[in-house]
C-alpha cells in the first residue's frame, strides 16, 4: 500500500486558517507526478467500463488495489484529517472513525445531470483530490461553494432540518437557478490535478459546475469525521448514499 507524508502541526494550523479565511484550502503538489499518473491509469480503465458515462465510486472497498483506496486507508492521512477535525469542532474524533472515500467520474450526457447539487456534507471534512479536470470549453467541473454558513450543529436535529430545507429538490433547482442567473455570488474554484483542496464539507454548501460531454472530470472525494455519528436519528433520516450503495455506517460491506 502507497503511504504518504504526514502533516505537521503547524500547516495544519495554516490550512484551517485558510479555510475559515477564503472558504478552502490547497495542498499543492500534494500527489507525486507518478502518484497521478496511477490514480489517472486506474480511472481510465473504470470509464471504459461505464461507456464514458458518469459514475461513482463508493466506499474503500470498491476501489480496492488502486492508489485512491491507498490514502482513504493510509494512518497518516487519517490523522491529518483527525487534526484537521479537531481544528474545526475543538475535539478530536472517535478512534473507530474512518475516512470514506467516493470517487465520481462525470462524463457523456448523464454527466451533465450531475451538476449544481448544492448540499451540505454529513462530515467535517471534506479532502478533494482532482485526477482528470478539463481546461478547454466554458464549463471545466469547477468547485462552486457556499463557505461556511453555518456552525458544527451540537444537535443532531438541528442538522436535519437543514438538510431538509436545503437538499430537497426545490431548494436545489431554486439555488441553482440563483447561482446561474447571478442572483447569488458562491466562490467559485478552479481544480488543478495533483492538487489536494479541503473545506468545511459540514459547514459549507456546495457544487460542482458541469462539464462538456466529451470531457471528463475525475475526483476522488474523502469525508472524514461526522459529528452525529452517534445519533440514532441522524442515521435514519441521512446517509441515503451509503445505504445506496448498501454500504454500513462506517462505508463498509456488512458481514455476511
Amino acid at each position: 500500500m502507497t503511504e504518504f507524508a504526514p502533516v505537521d502541526a503547524q500547516v495544519v494550523s495554516r490550512l484551517a486558517s485558510d479555510i475559515e479565511s477564503n472558504g478552502y484550502a490547497v495542498l499543492e503538489n500534494f500527489f507525486a507526478p507518478e502518484q497521478l499518473e496511477l490514480a489517472r491509469q486506474y480511472i481510465t480503465s473504470e470509464t471504459n467500463k461505464h461507456n464514458q458515462e458518469y459514475f461513482s465510486i463508493h466506499g474503500i472497498e470498491a476501489m480496492e488495489g488502486s492508489l485512491m483506496a491507498s490514502l482513504g486507508a493510509s494512518t497518516t492521512f487519517r490523522k491529518f484529517l483527525a487534526d484537521m477535525y479537531e481544528q474545526v469542532t475543538g475535539s478530536q474524533p472517535p478512534a473507530a472513525e474512518r475516512i470514506f472515500p467516493v470517487i465520481r467520474c462525470l462524463q457523456g450526457k448523464s454527466g451533465l445531470k450531475e451538476s449544481h447539487f448544492y448540499h451540505f456534507d454529513a462530515t467535517a471534512v471534506t479532502a478533494l483530490a482532482p485526477v482528470f479536470i478539463p481546461t478547454e470549453g466554458k464549463h471545466c467541473g469547477d468547485l462552486i461553494m457556499f463557505p461556511n454558513l453555518r456552525p458544527v450543529r451540537s444537535n443532531a436535529v438541528v442538522n436535519i432540518i437543514e438538510k431538509a430545507i436545503m437538499h430537497n429538490t426545490l431548494s436545489q433547482k431554486l439555488t441553482a437557478f440563483a447561482v446561474k442567473r447571478g442572483l447569488l455570488k458562491p466562490i467559485t474554484i478552479k481544480l488543478v490535478p495533483g492538487n489536494l483542496y479541503l473545506f468545511w464539507g459540514y459547514r459549507s454548501l456546495h457544487s460542482n459546475d458541469q462539464c462538456e460531454p466529451e470531457n471528463l472530470r475525475a475526483t476522488g472525494l474523502y469525508h472524514f469525521g461526522n459529528p452525529h455519528r452517534e445519533s440514532s436519528l441522524a442515521r435514519i433520516f441521512l446517509g441515503k448514499n451509503k445505504r445506496k450503495a448498501k454500504l454500513d455506517h462506517d462505508g463498509l460491506r456488512p458481514q455476511a
